[in-house]
């Protein structure tokens, strides 16, 4: 779960730190090298406190960044790293909820860390429905976070996060992956492959159909 420290993070009250983004970026960074396209539109949905936005962009300058959230919080704190980085290839953060109307047309890639599991299941479908919609053939949508797999034992680590998500909101928890690559099937997105991460999570990579 994305913990956020106010003003730890470079002085500006509106700056959101998440500890966890300092533990994964790095890692999330080797996977996206291999798989992102060499140029082109990166949506990010759910950017949080917008650290990984920040991360991605300086390493990627080829590559054009799109940050958003429905939190306007969230969106003041991506605005704020967004000023001090001051870089020329990420967007100003826009408002978007996954399972709203999206005010984004035509992107070449789509990345979503951390939300499925902190979210209702409909923020999924709308994530898979955006994506379908969105991105072109052979796109990329590219998640990361915990899941809960048929044929492999769940870590007792993420079953323990699991009941403490369902405790703080009945609709969050950790999904299962089979159900995650079926709502994306539907939407014509195909499950390319998974990655596995540190602590016990993975990237789960799709491509939109290409016929």
């Amino acid at each position: 779960m994305t913990l956020w420290v106010p003003g730890e993070a470079g002085g500006e009250a509106q700056k959101r730190h998440a500890p966890a983004t300092l533990r994964n970026r790095d890692a999330i960074l080797l996977i996206l090298r291999d798989i992102l396209p060499p140029a082109g539109l990166v949506l990010e949905v759910a950017s949080g406190s917008g650290e990984h936005a920040i991360h991605f962009a300086a390493a990627l300058p080829a590559l054009e960044w799109q940050p958003s959230d429905p939190d306007p919080a969230a969106l003041a704190s991506i605005a704020a790293w967004q000023a001090e980085a001051g870089l020329a290839n990420l967007r100003a953060p826009i408002q978007l909820d996954a399972a709203g109307d999206w005010p984004v047309d035509r992107v070449d890639a789509i990345l979503c860390i951390n939300m499925v599991h902190i979210s209702p299941w409909d923020a999924t479908l709308g994530l898979m429905q955006g994506a379908g919609r969105a991105l072109p053939p052979g796109g990329l949508l590219y998640l990361y976070g915990p899941y809960i797999r048929d044929d492999v034992e769940t870590a007792s680590s993420n079953l323990a996060f699991d009941a403490s998500l369902k405790a703080r909101d009945p609709r969050w928890g950790v999904r299962r992956l089979e159900d995650v690559v079926a709502a994306a099937e539907a939407q014509g997105l195909r499950f390319d492959r998974l990655v596995e991460m540190a602590a016990n999570n993975l990237s789960v990579i799709f491509r939109r159909e290409t016929c």
